[in-house]
């Protein structure tokens, strides 16, 4: 797959290259990050190697991920992935982080909104379905899914593991039919 760079002129998004390995490990020592992810804890230089190999592939594959910045050729503050999903590969499933720094600001909801625009696009990967999910809690991101028009599905029983501990899961889909905006109907409390 071409590398394809995104921005609304708020949010740049492109592919992380080994020039971000520093900010990438320095970006995910951060608690918040790691209470919500999956990433290695603790995270050190040889897990952002790992994973820029992954991304590299990620991409070969069909399956891309970006670095979030504040300008064009900034430092890292945040990731958000892209996986087609299926054996007709039109269903994809989304995750992202952001740098507390940055967070209460609109950026990972403008983020979310372009990803999911390029995921759509019957020229880019086509999809029709576009899932969420997040570990029951991390009501920031319930907030960034629920922003980019996220629709609220339910709660997956120990639906997620984190190292080595399985987790309920809110889940949520966006489809390519869906009204571009903040979705209604989400539950209090999520």
């Amino acid at each position: 797959m071409e590398d394809y760079q995104l921005t609304d002129g708020v949010v740049w998004l492109s592919r992380p290259t080994s020039a971000d390995i520093d900010g990438i490990v320095e970006c995910c020592q951060e608690p918040s990050i790691s209470r919500w992810t999956t990433i290695p804890v603790p995270y050190r230089r040889v897990h952002a190697e790992k994973f820029l190999d992954g991304v590299v592939q990620g991409w070969a594959e069909g399956r891309p991920t970006w670095a979030l910045r504040e300008t064009a050729g900034g430092p890292v503050a945040g990731m958000v992935d892209l996986t087609p999903e299926g054996k007709d590969r039109t269903g994809g499933q989304m995750g992202f982080w952001l740098v507390p720094r940055l967070r209460g600001r609109g950026l990972m909801s403008r983020a979310v909104g372009l990803v999911c625009e390029f995921g759509f696009r019957p020229d880019r990967l086509g999809l029709v379905r576009i899932e969420w999910r997040a570990m029951v809690g991390n009501h920031a991101s319930a907030a960034v899914a629920r922003r980019a028009g996220f629709r609220y599905e339910g709660r997956l029983r120990l639906g997620g593991p984190q190292r080595g501990v399985r987790h309920d899961v809110w889940i949520a889909g966006r489809l390519a039919t869906d009204p571009i905006g903040p979705a209604a109907e989400w539950p209090p409390g999520v």
